[in-house]
C-alpha cells in the first residue's frame, strides 16, 4: 500500500499585488470612450472644417439667390405679428400682407423717387470729384517740392541709353516732336485718369447691375408675401407630420417666442436708425447742406452697420460739405453734426433701449462684418447684425452652443 499524500502547506495570502509579466501577444486593453473621442477629436475637427468652407462656398456664390430670401425671411419676422393680429380680426392673410407692404412700401417708393434726382446728380458728378481732388492733391505736393518746375519750358531731348533704362518704359517717340500745346494736354495726371476711368466703372456697373436689382427686389416681394401668407401653415404641417419633433407644443411655444424677440429687436432697431436719419438730415437742412433728404437717408441706413456705417457716413459727409463749401474747415462742419449725434445714439439710446441682453462683443461683431462684406458686399454688411442678432437668439433659446453665445456677448 502507498503512503497517504501529505497536504501541502498553504501559504498566506499576501496583500501586495503580484506582477505577471504579460505576454507579448496578450491583447490591447479597451480604451475608454473619452480616449478615443480624443484620438477621433483632429477627425472631427477636419470634417468641421470642410463643412464650413463648403458652407462659405455655398453662400458666396449663392448671394444673387440667396439675398432676397433672408431679406424676406427678416421682413417676415417684423411684419409677421401684424399679419397675426389682423388675423384674430377676420381678416384674411393674404389681403393683411398685401395691405401691409402697400401701407409700408408707399411711403418708402415716394421717398424713393424723391432721392432718384439727387442720386444721380451725385453719380455724375463722382468722376467730376475725382479729378478736383486729385487737382487739390497735386497743388499741395507742388507745394511741399523742393524745386518748381517751369510748364512753358520744354526741356531738351533726352538721350536713349543703349542699356536697359526703366524710366524709358514710359517714353513716347510719338510726342517728343509735338509741341507744347499738344504735349501737354497727352501727358495728363495717370491718377487723375485712373480716378476718372475708376468713377465711370462705377457708373457702367450700376446700369449693369440695374436689371439684376430689379429681379432680386420683385423675388423678395413675392417671398414677403407667401412666407407671410403661407409660413405658419407651413410650419405646424412640419411640426405634427415629422417624428424628429418630440414635444410639438413646446416647439410652437419655442419658435413664437423667438419670433417675438427677433421682431422686437429688428423694429427698434429700425426706428432707431429712422430716428437717426430724420434728426440728421433735419439739422443738415437746417444748417443749409445741399441733398439733406438724401444724406439723411444714406445715415440712416449706413447704421444698420455698426462701426462701419457710421464711419463711411463721416467720410461722405465730409466730402459733401469740401464739395459745396469748398476746403475750409466749415466744410467739415456735417460730418460734426452727424458725429455728434451718432455718439449719443451709440452710447447712450441705444444701449439704454436695447439693454444687455443684446450686446455683443464689438471685435466678434467686427469679424463677423468683415465676412458677410466679403461674401454678400454692401448688402452683406447690412445683414450682418441682425442675422448675427438672430443665431445668438437662436442658440440661446435652444440651450445649443453656449460657449459661443458667451463669446459672442462677452465685454470688456
Amino acid at each position: 500500500m502507498s503512503e497517504p499524500e501529505q497536504p501541502r502547506p498553504t501559504q498566506p495570502l499576501s496583500t501586495q499585488p503580484v506582477s505577471t509579466p504579460s505576454p507579448s501577444n496578450e491583447p490591447v486593453p479597451e480604451q475608454s470612450p473619452q480616449a478615443h473621442s480624443v484620438q477621433t477629436h483632429p477627425l472631427a475637427l477636419a470634417q468641421y472644417g470642410l463643412l464650413a468652407l463648403a458652407l462659405l462656398y455655398t453662400l458666396y456664390f449663392a448671394k444673387t439667390l440667396l439675398i432676397p430670401f433672408v431679406v424676406a425671411w427678416l421682413f417676415a419676422l417684423l411684419f409677421s405679428p401684424l399679419v397675426s393680429l389682423l388675423k384674430r380680426f377676420h381678416v384674411p392673410r393674404t389681403l393683411s400682407a398685401i395691405l401691409i407692404l402697400a401701407v409700408i412700401g408707399g411711403p418708402f417708393t415716394l421717398l424713393g423717387i424723391q432721392l432718384v434726382e439727387p442720386t444721380e446728380k451725385w453719380v455724375k458728378l463722382l468722376p467730376e470729384l475725382s479729378v478736383k481732388l486729385t487737382a487739390q492733391l497735386d497743388a499741395i505736393s507742388d507745394a511741399w517740392a523742393p524745386e518748381v518746375k517751369s510748364p512753358v519750358a520744354t526741356p531738351p531731348p533726352k538721350p536713349k541709353a543703349e542699356g536697359f533704362n526703366f524710366f524709358g518704359w514710359f517714353d513716347d517717340d510719338e510726342t517728343e516732336n509735338l509741341p507744347p500745346q499738344i504735349v501737354e494736354p497727352l501727358k495728363e495726371n495717370p491718377v487723375s485718369e485712373r480716378m476718372v476711368q475708376g468713377g465711370l466703372e462705377v457708373i457702367v456697373s450700376m446700369l449693369g447691375a440695374t436689371p439684376a436689382l430689379i429681379a432680386q427686389l420683385m423675388t423678395f416681394i413675392i417671398m414677403l408675401i407667401f412666407i407671410l401668407v403661407y409660413g405658419p401653415q407651413l410650419f405646424t404641417t412640419f411640426v405634427n407630420v415629422f417624428p424628429q419633433v418630440k414635444n410639438k407644443r413646446a416647439a410652437v411655444l419655442l419658435v413664437g417666442e423667438m419670433q417675438k424677440e427677433l421682431s422686437r429687436y429688428i423694429l427698434t432697431v429700425s426706428v432707431i436708425n429712422t430716428g437717426l436719419g430724420i434728426i440728421t438730415g433735419t439739422a443738415l437742412w437746417i444748417l443749409g447742406v445741399e441733398d439733406a433728404l438724401l444724406w439723411g437717408v444714406l445715415v440712416g441706413l449706413l447704421n444698420f452697420a455698426p462701426y462701419v456705417g457710421p464711419i463711411l457716413s463721416i467720410i461722405i459727409l465730409g466730402l459733401a460739405g469740401v464739395v459745396q463749401y469748398g476746403p475750409v474747415l466749415e466744410a467739415f462742419l456735417p460730418a460734426l453734426i452727424f458725429f455728434s449725434i451718432n455718439l449719443l445714439e451709440a452710447q447712450l439710446i441705444t444701449p439704454l433701449i436695447l439693454g444687455r441682453k443684446m450686446r455683443l462683443n464689438p471685435l466678434m461683431l467686427m469679424a463677423w462684418l468683415v465676412v458677410w462684406g466679403w461674401l454678400w458686399g454692401a448688402m452683406g454688411v447690412l445683414l450682418a447684425v441682425p442675422l448675427l442678432v438672430c443665431i445668438k437668439l437662436i442658440a440661446g433659446r435652444l440651450s445649443v452652443m453656449d460657449h459661443w453665445v458667451k463669446l459672442i456677448e462677452s465685454r470688456t
